[in-house]
């Protein structure tokens, strides 16, 4: 074999391996490649293909090109549309890459070429081997080609008329269908017995796999063959039991139907409709299409419980204490259930009530649905409506239709065994709409009292009372709600959890639970009390506790993971060792600065998360009257903004304020994490404080926090959110707060032990609101 070195320009392919006597075309669309290709047509129209080891890869670099490739002859170029390029080669020699140029326009490579010489002279053992090889590759890959279906006369042929064992090698492995890395192997093998050899190998593995492939599809053909061989004579065997008068399989089945409907203590409506459908069947064929639809019908129609029913629970005492051994706190929702037991006590003719729990994810308000049909002794059925946009998900699809099934409020009460369970609808705000129709449409009857004990199903066709059915519903937020759907239901609302409320649940349910699932005794993990308050402090900011007891489950299956490997008994958990677990402390919740400020005051707002401060900071300079607003605020918080700047300019005398300040003052508020989007009307009091501190440099008091939309008259409106809002305050070491008169009613429903530490300030108008937040404003003027 001789060799001899060249410079070529170089095309790396993807996908595919070029052997020598080889003619194939391929796509060009790489910019380099394309360079090469004309580079080429200048230079005896020679190039070198090699592959790349992986086809992915866009721009290549010498360790992604296999070192051995072909060189190859361009036999013709044809553009496509696209800037692509195809083109047509022939592979003459194998090569190796001694050095590779990654040039500007093209990759240059220096190659050995090897030239295999036909009439090189071999011993003569060597060229029997060869023969012998040879032979029998001809002879296994005809096999291979009349096992495969390709029995192509002209290749079989052209395989007989070569005579030269290197080239008979490279022609075959250029017809088999290989996988990449195996093609590459039998390019880089430069011995042609070896490449024979392997050759014959691949050859016969092919063969047995294709032997394999046709004893399937022989097996197969046959199943189909039984099968359509025991239609016809189960078909025979019918007919002839019919002409004997012998009971057949179908006579057996439409009086096993009759029996059932007969046992069956069904509602009128529904015995009708069984009866006919039954005599349908009776009528239809045992293998027909519409055979199979009754019969799906039926067994619907009677696995429903339609005079099945639970007792409800009527100890009050007993209900009560099941609900608060599941659930901590949650009161208004556990005082709804007490009330609807005790009316239900003294009359029977009570109809399920149709509750709406809303609130922030984690609170509870699923788990708390099973809890309340454990308290009534009903079955419980969960139904998400989370992604729902199909009205027939609710209602089910007519029966003309090919397919069609129940909707889900019938499966549920299949699932439930009973017509009085609790249904829980889950993520009601979630439903969406397309052109399939408006599920929350088909709600409005299934969600009336009024209407719901004539439901009709479009799958059953017939009446289903859903009067005895408690309706429990669940939903993040009301916004995405329909008003006439809403309007349904009795909404309660489950507001995110305090601190001590989390601290309770921890230890009461959280703990555990954690423990118990993981396999531990509550003596060989101990979490004490101050890790507990770190852990919600430092590693949770949520209303709910999922993410909460997430962290509880990774720190004990650290504490598991240290006692196997020291070989400990127990662990005791203490902040240190949730640091250690847990990493450094995400959440920090800012304390306000001790030191009173001119401009800067401190509001509350309400986050997805519950509460929090949020200080409010002004700056005035010399200018001409401009007003800047950052901090990422929202069209409303802007224009609650703008509105206590207009308030502090109309009264500017009584606040002892400059007049002309709005010609000679530019003025900046500043909400500080810029990050943060902010928007709502509860800031407007503290912008205007800040202002008025700013413009008067008069301190405002840093213990005093305040929230309340603001009005251009200096009316202080209400605002929501004042639980969370004011256990921010409280978390944050403010003593004081300025709320709105008119939120009075909700200062209730803080927890007494926050409420008794905090001094609530009630302001019907903006002047009390100064008087109480700047220092020495005391006797402004009213």
């Amino acid at each position: 074999m001789n060799r001899e070195k060249k410079v070529l320009p170089l095309i790396p392919l993807r996908g595919i391996t070029i052997f020598p006597n080889m003619v194939i075309h391929f796509d060009v669309g790489r910019e380099k490649s394309i360079a090469a290709l004309e580079e080429a047509m200048l230079n005896n129209q020679q190039i070198f293909l090699a592959t790349q080891k992986d086809a992915k890869i866009e721009e290549p670099v010498k360790e992604d090109i296999y070192e051995v490739g072909t060189l190859s002859t361009i036999k013709q170029l044809l553009k496509l549309p696209g800037d692509t390029i195809r083109v047509l080669v022939e592979g003459t020699n194998r090569g190796k890459i001694l050095s590779l140029t990654n040039g500007e326009e093209f990759f240059t490579v220096e190659a050995e070429i090897y030239i295999e010489d036909e009439e090189q002279e071999v011993s003569e053992k060597v060229s029997l081997e060869l023969e012998a090889l040879t032979r029998s590759l001809k002879d296994d890959f005809s096999d291979y080609l009349n096992l495969s279906g390709n029995t192509s006369a002209d290749i079989i042929l052209s395989l007989d008329e070569i005579e030269n064992s290197a080239r008979l090698a490279d022609v075959v492995a250029s017809y088999l269908l290989l996988k990449q890395e195996v093609r590459q192997e039998l390019l880089e093998c430069f011995d042609v017995k070896k490449r024979l050899e392997k050759l014959l190998v691949i050859v016969k593995n092919e063969i047995e796999v294709l032997k394999i492939e046709k004893k399937i599809g022989y097996k197969v053909k046959k199943k189909m063959d039984k099968l359509q061989k025991e239609y016809y004579l189960r078909e025979q065997m019918k007919i002839i039991q019919e002409e004997l008068g012998e009971d057949d399989e179908d006579r057996k089945e439409v009086e096993a139907y009759e029996s059932k409907i007969k046992k069956l203590k069904l509602p009128k409506e529904a015995k009708e409709r069984a009866l006919y459908e039954l005599s349908r069947l009776k009528s239809s064929g045992s293998y027909s299409s519409e055979g199979n639809v009754i019969r799906t019908y039926l067994d619907l129609l009677l696995e429903l419980p339609w005079n099945k029913q639970t007792k409800d629970a009527v100890d009050i005492k007993k209900a009560r204490e099941i609900l608060q051994e599941d659930h901590y706190g949650l009161e208004d929702v556990k005082e709804r259930i007490i009330e609807y037991l005790s009316v239900r006590k003294v009359s029977n003719t009570l109809k399920g009530p149709i509750i709406c729990l809303v609130g922030p994810p984690g609170v509870g308000k699923t788990s708390i649905a099973r809890s309340v049909a454990r308290a009534l002794n009903r079955n419980f059925v969960r139904m998400s409506l989370g992604g729902v946009r199909d009205e027939a998900e609710i209602r089910g699809h007519r029966r003309t239709y090919v397919g069609a099934i129940p909707g889900r409020i019938v499966n549920g009460m299949k699932q439930a065994k009973s017509m009085n369970p609790l249904f829980l609808l889950d993520e009601i705000d979630k439903m969406a709409n397309d052109f399939k129709g408006d599920p929350a449409d088909a709600l409005l009857e299934v969600l009336d009292a009024e209407q719901n004990s004539t439901f009709r199903d479009n799958y059953l066709e017939i009446e289903m009372d859903l009067s005895n059915v408690m309706f429990l519903t669940t939903a993040n937020s009301l916004d995405t709600i329909p008003r006439p759907l809403l309007d349904r239901m009795e909404v309660i609302e489950v507001s995110g959890y305090t601190y001590e409320e989390k601290y309770h649940i921890v230890k009461k349910y959280l703990i555990p639970k954690q423990l118990g699932e993981h396999g531990i005794k509550n003596n060989e993990i101990k979490i004490t009390d101050n890790s507990i308050k770190c852990i919600i402090e430092g590693y949770t900011r949520e209303s709910g506790v999922r993410s909460l007891e997430r962290k509880i489950g990774s720190i004990i299956r650290k504490a598991i993971k240290e006692m196997m490997e020291k070989e400990k008994a127990s662990v005791l958990v203490t902040p240190p060792v949730v640091e250690k677990y847990l990493g450094a402390k995400v959440f920090n919740y800012d304390k306000v600065d001790k030191e009173d400020k001119v401009g800067v005051v401190t509001g509350m707002a309400w986050t997805a998360y519950g509460g929090d401060t949020l200080p409010v900071e002004v700056m005035v300079m010399d200018g001409t009257g401009k007003l800047e607003l950052t901090g990422q605020l929202g069209d409303v918080m802007k224009e609650s903004a703008r509105a206590g700047y207009t308030y502090v300019r109309a009264n500017a005398k009584k606040l002892n304020i400059d007049g002309d300040f709005y010609k000679s003052k530019d003025i900046h508020i500043h909400v500080p994490e810029g990050a943060v989007p902010k928007d709502g009307p509860s800031a407007g009091v503290t912008m205007i404080t800040a202002l008025v501190s700013a413009l008067s440099e008069k301190k405002v008091k840093s213990n005093v926090a305040m929230t309340g939309e603001i009005t251009l008259t200096g009316r202080v409106l209400p605002i929501g959110g004042l639980k969370e809002k004011s256990l921010a305050a409280y978390r944050a070491g403010i003593d004081t707060v300025i709320v709105p008169k008119e939120n009075e009613k909700d200062i209730s429903k803080i927890p007494q032990s926050i409420k008794g530490k905090l001094n609530f300030i009630l302001a019907e108008k903006v002047d009390t609101v100064l008087e109480n937040a700047l220092v020495g404003a005391d006797n402004n003027e009213d």
